[in-house]
This record gives structure tokens, C-alpha cells and sequence, in this order.
């Protein structure tokens, strides 16, 4: 167990980062599953990213102060991971929607604690440097690998699965933490100021990738009605160019500076091309998303590193940076979803119009127009404020053979209208994304002569 405990920690930290953005290819079937508003669902993951952003350094600063043995950072961190695991299998078993949230909730909490602690534990297990690193590490790769893993759950299984999963092994991790022990310190003053400048970048940045994480995958399901299956599969470039990235790096050798600034600039440069793409065709993804996961790859370990680098407590430190990431991230998400949200109802009426032109123009008899519209028009009235499926509408359609053709392409013809709607109504809220990263580019960029972080 003591030779396992390090990859278990490592594997908790990545879930636990991991949740910040798992559950986002899963939102379409909570919504279906619990009858709930599209902003009772978007708070199953502002919650959580909420919590886990204001708990961090309580969490941290709770460990710090802990001296006795029984409330030692093993022991702390333990139950960090234990009640992660409870309120991991209450998300599951949630029977509405405000119970998910409360059950969010909870797991932010355990996950907040536990975060801090494995950091602790994973230093003493492998050396500050190498635990460091690896406790990094592990986040970069649970955060890109989050919105993969719970598309390709819900697919194969049910949006239940992306919990479930995750209760067996926390479980495991928790005898780790209980055998990791650290050296228990005395209460150590706060030497160091946090380090605003990085954190501030992190914060930027976070707020940016919530374009790509997020509202790309309710673009690839919603507004193109692709399964969660090929969403996941299409955004794994993000976390397949991020592990990407630190060769990269390590080949041309920028400094940290030109590195993070190269980072940044890049989430901008594939923020705009996913705003700008020319069809609803995947293919057409592929390239902004691997500058995204460049990006990131280049960015957020850099910055993590930077604001915990030669500052103590190191605890508390790191918890600024779990604090600013996860911030970032909820301001990220009130920005852009509103504009997005704006954007769909702003594109409703263009694109009932185009419809209705497509109805006219299509090649039927006069009483097959009719019924096609009947039951587009209420399609359309039950699908108000989001990007429709027409599909049940054809579906229930009694198509005479000799227009059966006909019908299927004008089905086909709608539903290439509505992507292209649904691809202009995201296109403001990537613009905004990309200016975060670019602000973040500027944020990142220290005076000349100063070396504060």
C-alpha cells in the first residue's frame, strides 16, 4: 500500500480536478433526466467550481494549523478523499436536481481538502520538487482529460457512470493517505505574499479554456447534434496536445516568461478559429483545438509552479492557485453564459425564417407543406431558448413514399441551417474567450527589471 499510496494521490488529484469540467458533455442528459431549466443545470457545474475555488485556502489554512497527531495532514487529507467518495455516490443517486447541487457541493468541499493534503503528501513521498510536479502534473492532465472522460461515461453507459466511477477509487486512496504520513510540523508564519501576478494569469487563462472546455462540447451536442461519443472523441485533441506541449517546450527551450506569453497566445489564436469555422464538419475543429491544448499545456503548469515556487507556507500557496483556477473559471462561465444564451434567442428568428423558406421552397404537395410545418412549429415551441432537434418532428410524420426523398432531404437542408445558426450564436462568446486569453497574455508580462511573480 505505502508503494501505491503516491500514484493513488496522484490519481485523486486528477479527479478531483477532472470534476470541474466532467460532467459538461453530460449537462444535455441531467437536463433530460431531472425536467430541469437550462440554469438549474448549468449550476451543476458552477457549484462545483465555485465551492472548490472559496475552499481551497480555508482548506489549506486548516492544515497548516493542524498539530495534534489525530488531526495530522494524513488524517486530514483522508477525510478530504472520504467525503469526496460519499458525495461522489450521492451524485449518482441524486434524486432531483437541487440535491446534484448540494451533493456538488459536498464533493468540492472533500475535494478542496483533499487537494491540499495529497500536495503535502506527495512531497514528503517523492521529494518537494518531483511532488510538486507530479501534484501539478496531475492536474493539467485531469483538467483536460475531464470533458473526454464524461462524454465517452454517458455514452456508454449513463451520465450516473462519470460518479460512480470515481467512488472505487477515492475509496483506494483513502487507506493511502492514511499510510503516507508527513512529518507534523510546527505552525509556520505566512513568509511570503501570494504570488498575485501568476495567479492572476491562471485566473485569465482558466476563464479563457471555459470557452473550450465548455461551451465548445454544448456546441458539438446541442448545437450540432453529435453524441456525447464523438464530442468526446473530438475534444480529446485538447488533452492529447497538451501532453504535447512540455516536449515542445523542453525542444525550443523559451524562457518561462516567453512560454506562458506563447501559451496564452496560442488559447487566443484557437478561440478565434473555433469562432470562425467554416462548416459544422469535425474536421474543421481539429486545428483550433490542438492551439487550445497547446496552450494550455503550456500555461497552467508553468503558472502553478511559479505561484508555489520558493514561497511558504507551500500549502497555503498552492491553494491560491486552486483558488484562482477554479475562480477563474466561474467568472469565465458568467460571462460568456449569458452571451451565448443571448446569442441562441437573438438567432431563433433568422433561423425560423430560413426554415420556413426551406418548408416553402421544398419540393411537396401543398398539404404535406402544411403538416411539415405543423410539426416543425411545435418542435419549435418546445424547444424555446436552445439550438431544436427536428428529428422527432420528421419522425412522426406520415410521409407519402413518393415523397419520402423529398422529405429526407428537407431534413437534411434544416438541419444544415440550424448548425450554421447554432455556429454563429457561439461565435461572440469564443471571441470573448480569446480576448481572456489575450488579457491573460498581457497579465502575464512582467516590467522589465522586476522579478515579482
Amino acid at each position: 500500500m505505502r508503494r501505491a499510496a503516491g500514484p493513488l494521490l496522484l490519481v485523486t488529484v486528477a479527479l478531483v480536478l477532472a470534476d470541474s469540467a466532467i460532467v459538461t458533455l453530460a449537462l444535455p442528459d441531467i437536463l433530460g433526466t431531472f425536467d430541469a431549466s437550462i440554469a438549474q443545470v448549468a449550476w451543476v457545474l458552477i457549484a462545483y467550481n465555485l465551492v472548490l475555488g472559496l475552499g481551497a485556502v480555508p482548506a489549506a489554512m486548516m492544515l497548516s494549523r493542524a498539530r495534534a497527531d489525530l488531526f495530522s495532514t494524513h488524517v486530514l487529507s483522508a477525510v478530504g478523499i472520504a467525503v469526496f467518495a460519499g458525495a461522489s455516490a450521492w451524485c449518482a443517486f441524486a434524486g432531483s436536481i437541487e440535491v446534484l447541487i448540494v451533493a456538488r457541493c459536498l464533493q468540492a468541499v472533500g475535494g478542496a481538502l483533499a487537494l491540499v493534503g495529497c500536495l503535502e503528501q506527495l512531497v514528503a513521498a517523492y521529494g518537494e520538487r518531483r511532488g510538486v510536479t507530479a501534484w501539478v502534473t496531475a492536474g493539467v492532465v485531469g483538467t483536460a482529460s475531464g470533458p473526454v472522460l464524461g462524454g465517452l461515461l454517458t455514452q456508454a453507459i449513463a451520465w450516473q457512470a462519470i460518479f460512480v466511477v470515481q467512488v472505487p477509487f477515492a475509496l483506494l486512496a483513502v487507506p493511502a493517505a492514511l499510510v503516507l504520513r508527513t512529518v507534523t510540523a510546527p505552525r509556520e508564519p505566512d513568509r511570503h505574499r501570494p504570488a498575485v501576478r501568476a495567479n492572476l494569469t491562471l485566473a485569465l487563462v482558466s476563464a479563457a479554456l471555459t470557452a473550450a472546455l465548455f461551451l465548445l462540447v454544448l456546441l458539438l451536442v446541442e448545437g450540432w447534434g453529435r453524441s456525447p461519443a464523438a464530442a468526446a472523441m473530438t475534444v480529446s485533441v485538447v488533452p492529447v496536445a497538451a501532453f504535447a506541449a512540455r516536449p515542445l517546450a523542453r525542444f525550443f527551450r523559451p524562457s518561462p516568461d516567453q512560454e506562458i506569453a506563447v501559451g496564452c497566445f496560442l488559447v487566443a489564436g484557437g478561440l478565434v478559429g473555433l469562432a470562425i469555422l467554416p462548416s459544422s464538419n469535425l474536421a474543421w475543429s481539429i486545428a483550433p483545438q490542438a492551439l487550445v491544448g497547446l496552450g494550455l499545456g503550456l500555461t497552467v503548469d508553468r503558472l502553478t509552479a511559479r505561484a508555489i515556487k520558493m514561497r511558504l507556507p507551500r500549502v497555503r500557496h498552492a491553494a491560491w492557485t486552486i483558488s484562482a483556477r477554479h475562480v477563474g473559471v466561474v467568472v469565465g462561465l458568467a460571462i460568456l453564459t449569458p452571451v451565448f444564451t443571448a446569442d441562441l434567442q437573438e438567432a431563433q428568428e433568422p433561423a425560423e425564417q430560413a426554415i420556413t423558406s426551406l418548408v416553402l421552397d421544398a419540393p411537396l404537395l401543398p398539404e404535406s407543406k402544411i403538416a411539415v410545418a405543423q410539426a416543425l412549429g411545435d418542435a419549435l415551441a418546445d424547444q424555446q431558448g436552445q439550438v431544436p432537434d427536428l428529428s422527432a418532428a420528421f419522425a412522426r410524420l406520415d410521409t407519402d413514399p413518393g415523397e419520402q426523398a423529398a422529405t429526407d432531404q428537407l431534413e437534411r437542408d434544416l438541419d444544415e441551417q440550424l448548425e450554421r445558426a447554432a455556429t454563429r450564436a457561439f461565435r461572440d462568446s469564443f471571441l470573448i474567450g480569446a480576448g481572456l486569453a489575450l488579457l491573460a497574455m498581457l497579465a502575464a508580462v512582467r516590467p522589465r527589471g522586476r522579478r515579482t511573480a
